[in-house]
């Protein structure tokens, strides 16, 4: 059952990530053949196994939005656990009876209730006594069973988490959000906790079981460690564990202690609990803590250092955020040299100062903070004048905390995401400007707007000394930014970063204008609104970024840079008003993006999903039982193959 169920998480996320490509990304990751034969072995384990994992392609969970999260009483009171940082007190509470030792993960913890092999419920902890209904939630977790092969009501607990990689990723996206999530723990909180379970869905939020509630009907041999193994072969992820007494607590410790560092997931300590379910049982509780497990926290190493500088960081939504610059220490094992402080509040609440002694510490063994000021200087100026653009900064009032803001409404570091998209593959087309890349230059002031990018060329020295660079890549810089020069008015139009317009958006329009961005300048929103696929929303857009001056001139300013080509215009309109949906392999055509230009080029559209509005779908294999082609039997759209889709062009 483990090898299947791990051949099941592969799939699941080999078949999703082939599908991000290939939607999104507009690029193939595997043949459609493949994909459908991956497909049908999920299916083929999912029955065998009677579990089917959240996220699995064979299944659709609907979003929903929700005006408030209800509230609903435990069965049993959520207790806390006594906690020690001495490991004799471990010791001493463990004795010589087998305990299991595992991960107390730093996440929140949740109560899943199944009924009937299908999740019926989930309920955060809350106050122990009360917690709060998320299960819409719940099944857009990314690890968690939605159906499992027991039948009979199963209650379990366990850590909601959101791992240390897609921290950074989501609270680097998040923006404004940065002055609210500090760690995981705080963001997986406030994923959990959404109205909206679409936004959840974003966040990769996972769960590892760590308690066996109740599972009526079968017997676990009075031992915990068979519960867990029994959650394990219903599909869930459980936290990792190991059996110790007394005398082996020392090497479990050690090991814990050092894989803590490499953990994907933070983890404040571990949790003792007594194998033997009746003897435990048998210990009761007092009015705050079981007396059959025990919780024991890591004791921070603590080092005295000097702060030299605070490093004041310009974000994408014009926060500046403050990383303190301290004298390397040696802390876990790694030498650190750098801390976030997150924001104005901390900075003034430690009284930092330039030259003062701190004591710094890593977080759950692994994020770097200031634990205390000794000096307690207080001499930290705030910055009135944004690194970035040079312009004035305020000081403001977030929720509860002070922050930093760039008061300049165009200052570049809140345009990250505009030059990311700008430079992206279906606008300009420029590569070898990663976000990173663009970060760095637009924090030392070489990019004000779109047209600076074709005038890198005046730092070049600066930018062959910076690190990552050199010379042979300065060259391919360059190289690509000559050849992105010449382009067409569509990727231009999509790439100036207009709420809602995309690429196909972006080419109908500058059809109806005959390739003139003056026309587009000054069209009304009746006009554009007559464009057949343009609707009232888009057209608002439109007239309305173009209607402020700025963005008027940094077209003109654009232009200028650039050699606009005029778009090739469909050969005819023969499939004019017809969409298509493209699978399976390919013969006439060497790939999906080839034959998709060719149905645009004779006005067709092409989409990725079928649908109700899809008129054909094109698969060579007309017979397979592909999940395209079962949709499109559903709804009664003809699948074709790649002579019929080109003989519909003839006729």
């Amino acid at each position: 059952m483990a090898a299947e169920l791990e051949r099941m998480k592969e799939l699941v996320e080999k078949l999703n990530r082939a599908s991000r490509a290939y939607y999104q990304e507009d690029r193939e990751e595997m043949s459609n053949l493949e994909y459908d034969q991956l497909y049908e072995e999920l299916e083929n384990l999912e029955r065998q196994t009677k579990v089917t994992l959240a996220g699995s392609p064979t299944v659709s969970v609907g979003y929903e939005a929700l005006d408030e999260l209800p509230k609903e009483a435990h069965e049993s009171p959520m207790l806390s656990l006594d906690k020690t940082k001495d490991i004799e007190t471990l010791r001493s509470f463990i004795g010589e009876r087998r305990t299991l030792l595992s991960w107390k993960l730093d996440g929140l913890t949740i109560v899943l209730t199944y009924e009937s092999g299908e999740l019926l419920k989930a309920v955060t902890r809350g106050n122990g006594q009360v917690g709060e209904v998320i299960t819409n939630n719940a099944r857009v977790f990314t690890n968690l069973p939605l159906k499992i092969p027991y039948t009979g009501r199963l209650v379990l607990r366990g850590e909601a988490v959101i791992t240390y990689e897609d921290f950074e990723k989501i609270n680097e996206q998040m923006g404004e959000a940065q002055a609210q999530y500090k760690n995981p723990r705080n963001l997986c909180s406030g994923s959990v906790r959404q109205l909206n379970n679409e936004i959840t869905a974003k966040r990769n939020v996972r769960f590892y079981g760590f308690a066996l509630v109740s599972a009526p009907g079968m017997d676990f041999e009075n031992s915990h460690e068979k519960e867990m193994e029994f959650l394990e072969a219903q599909g869930f992820q459980v936290v990792e564990r190991r059996a110790v007494t007394g005398d082996t607590l020392d090497a479990a410790i050690e090991y814990f202690s050092q894989q803590v560092a490499r953990n994907e997931v933070p983890s404040d300590g571990l949790v003792a609990v007594y194998d033997n379910i009746s003897y435990g049982e048998s210990l009761g509780a007092t009015s705050k803590f079981p007396r059959n497990s025990f919780a024991f926290k890591w004791a921070d190493e603590v080092q005295e250092t000097t702060l030299k500088e605070m490093e004041w960081s310009p974000s994408r939504t014009g926060l500046i955020n403050p990383v303190a610059i301290f004298e390397p220490v040696e802390l876990e094992g790694t030498t650190v040299s750098r801390a976030s402080v997150h924001n104005v509040s901390i900075v003034e609440e430690l009284q930092l100062g330039i030259g003062d002694t701190i004591q710094v510490y890593k977080a759950n063994m692994i994020i770097p903070q200031i634990a205390e000021n000794l000096t307690k200087s207080g001499n930290l100026p705030i910055p009135k004048i944004c690194p970035a653009c040079k312009k004035e900064t305020k000081v403001e009032q977030d929720k509860d905390v002070k922050v930093l803001r760039c008061a300049n409404p165009q200052c570049p570091a809140k345009k990250i995401k505009s030059f990311t998209l700008f430079v992206s593959r279906d606008a300009l087309n420029i590569e070898g400007l990663s976000e990173a890349t663009l970060e760095k230059f637009i924090a030392r002031g070489f990019l004000q707007d779109f047209a600076d990018l074709f005038e890198l060329g005046r730092y070049k020295d600066e930018i062959v000394e910076m690190e990552g660079f050199g010379q042979k890549s300065y060259d391919n810089l360059m190289e690509n930014l000559e050849k992105a020069r010449t382009t067409t008015l569509p990727r231009t139009l999509y790439g100036l970063g207009i709420s809602g317009i995309g690429l196909a958006n972006a080419k109908l329009i500058c059809r109806h204008f005959d390739q003139d961005m003056e026309q587009i300048l000054e069209a009304s929103e009746e006009e554009i609104c007559s464009i057949d696929g343009i609707g009232p929303a888009l057209a608002g857009n439109l007239v309305a970024y173009f209607a402020i001056s700025e963005n008027v001139n940094l077209w003109r300013r654009l232009k200028v840079q650039l050699n606009i080509e005029a778009m090739a215009e469909p050969s005819d309109a023969s499939l004019e008003g017809k969409v298509f949906v493209i699978t399976g392999s390919l013969e006439r055509f060497s790939n999906r993006k080839e034959l998709k230009e060719w149905i645009e080029s004779k006005g067709g559209k092409v989409t990725g999903t079928v649908t109700g509005k899809t008129n054909y779908l094109v698969n060579n294999n007309t017979a397979s039982n592909s999940s395209k082609n079962k949709k499109a039997r559903e709804l009664g759209i003809p699948v074709i193959s790649e002579e019929e889709c080109m003989a519909l062009a003839d006729s």
